[in-house]
């Protein structure tokens, strides 16, 4: 694919999961009346005492607030709650001073807070869904089990887990490059301990109430995803990158059953900051506390600007620096270049997806109520002379490709868009050949890649009541193109060969 050039570093808000405390986070600030710690606590506190029977703020802000692993012992739900909502507070402190971040990635459970903070749900309704991902995984976790860390690339770990051969021990995590993570039963991790070290590995036990990204945890996920569909979900106002899903959630996924299926997909970190990088991500900052995600980001990119306002002694310091870091200079205009990832294709039968082969998803773009135009050129290679004109408030400045002479020459343009984004060659895009039947390109693949030649022809949006079924092969697509640009948009009905 030839991703659109342009200058611009997206700033990418990183929420972290389990471990991402730090004892007297963000304290001063509640003992100080803040607006948006007091109000986010209040509500995770009222929600978590109806539905679990405990507080949150009076354990975090108590003069001498326990310790991770005293937490992980003595109360691992208030530990995640606590994790939820200091990345919530955090946010929310941020935006308020001005952050306005490209896009959300969280880590594992920092998934629900970078949705939440995305505004797929209100702050009740978001800790509520935690409240119940807690009740059904204490449910069915009988046997226990833990996380294991593994200084270590992927395939060594594989390899390790492969020697061990147990049924309940998988990699879980792939943070990047020498940092993985395994999942299993207490004996199954034990043993994969005990062997690392043999070979050299460095081995460090997580904290962790169970072993997640694992399917022991099946019957939960299944019972998890009929829980959550009673949450009504909104759109969402920032994208968000899922390491879990290989893509940007869409306001069209049933968010019940994909929170559901994190208990038992493992967790592609690295390739989802490599993703994100190369769509031009050059800025990190940790919404919570400590710095775990930061230093990730920092050892696969090197170079890129990262930001960790909850790791040191001044958290007021570190918010402003973090607020600072995702204010963004082209905030006026924002422009986001496609992103290739693995898909994910879920069989309601099986505990785990099946990894297929990468397909581009395209996120929204979000600007800003009131600015004054920017001039704006951006090109894409190969595709013709890029159109220069001021983008206005709401707009996002793509390529137009001029006129073709002939429909030969359109179809040489149509035939390199299916190309690139599909990852065939050219030479299988004839005019006869079938998108579905032939190259498996579904309805949805397909309106998206309509709606992207309206945008490089000029053509608008393809017409609400488009069947794309009726271009299903290659030269229809062609034929169809070929009349809105004679027509200036899209037709209404179908082209005829």
């Amino acid at each position: 694919m030839n991703p659109i050039d342009r200058d611009l570093d997206l700033t990418v808000a990183l929420f972290p999961g389990q471990g991402a405390y730090r004892a007297g986070a963000l304290a001063a600030l509640w003992e100080r009346g803040a607006d948006a710690v007091r109000g986010t606590f209040e509500v995770v506190d009222e929600v978590a005492k109806e539905r679990l029977g405990q507080e949150v703020s009076s354990v975090l802000f108590q003069p001498s607030p326990p310790s991770p692993a005293t937490l992980l012992q003595q109360a691992p739900d208030t530990l995640q709650l606590g994790i939820f909502a200091t990345s919530v507070a955090t946010h929310r402190l941020m935006t308020g001073s001005g952050a306005r971040p490209s896009l959300h990635m969280g880590h594992s459970l920092g998934e629900v807070a970078a949705l939440t903070c995305a505004g797929a749900y209100d702050l009740a309704d978001a800790t509520a869904v935690l409240c119940e991902r807690i009740s059904v995984v204490r449910a069915h976790d009988r046997r226990g089990g833990s996380l294991l860390a593994l200084r270590c690339n992927r395939s060594r770990a594989e390899r390790l887990v492969a020697l061990i051969d147990h049924a309940g021990l998988v990699l879980a995590v792939d943070n990047a490059t020498d940092q993985t993570v395994l999942s299993g039963p207490a004996d199954a991790i034990g043993t994969a301990e005990a062997i690392a070290r043999q070979l050299g590995i460095t081995a460090t036990p997580l904290r962790s109430p169970h072993p997640f990204h694992n399917p022991l945890l099946a019957g939960a996920r299944r019972e998890l995803a009929a829980r959550l569909g009673a949450f009504e979900r909104r759109d969402l106002a920032v994208p968000v990158y899922s390491p879990i899903l290989g893509r940007f959630y869409r306001d069209g996924d049933d968010l019940a059953d994909l929170l559901a299926l994190h208990l038992v997909t493992p967790v592609g970190f690295r390739a989802a900051l490599t993703a994100l990088h190369t769509a031009g991500a050059g800025t990190f900052v940790e919404i919570g506390a400590g710095r775990v995600l930061t230093s990730l980001a920092e050892a696969a990119l090197p170079g890129v600007h990262t930001v960790a306002p909850l790791a040191g002694r001044d958290d007021e310091a570190g918010l402003a620096a973090g607020a600072d870091a995702l204010r963004d200079p082209w905030s006026r205009l924002t422009v986001v270049r496609p992103v290739t990832a693995p898909a994910i294709v879920t069989d309601p039968d099986m505990a785990v997806p099946v990894t297929t082969g990468p397909v581009t998803i395209t996120p929204f773009t979000i600007a800003p109520e009131a600015a004054d135009p920017v001039a704006v050129t951006v090109t894409e290679p190969g595709d013709g002379q890029a159109a220069v004109a001021p983008a206005r408030v709401g707009e996002v400045a793509t390529s137009v490709t001029s006129a073709p002479a002939d429909r030969d020459e359109l179809a040489g343009h149509v035939r390199t868009l299916y190309a690139e984004a599909m990852e065939y060659p050219h030479e299988v895009f004839t005019d006869d050949v079938l998108l579905e039947a032939d190259l498996g390109v579904d309805s949805v693949k397909q309106t998206e890649l309509l709606s992207r030649l309206g945008d490089r022809f000029g053509l608008g949006a393809p017409p609400s009541g488009l069947r794309v079924a009726d271009y299903d092969t290659f030269g229809k697509v062609v034929d169809f193109v070929a009349t809105g640009v004679a027509g200036g948009a899209f037709a209404e009905g179908p082209a005829v060969r």
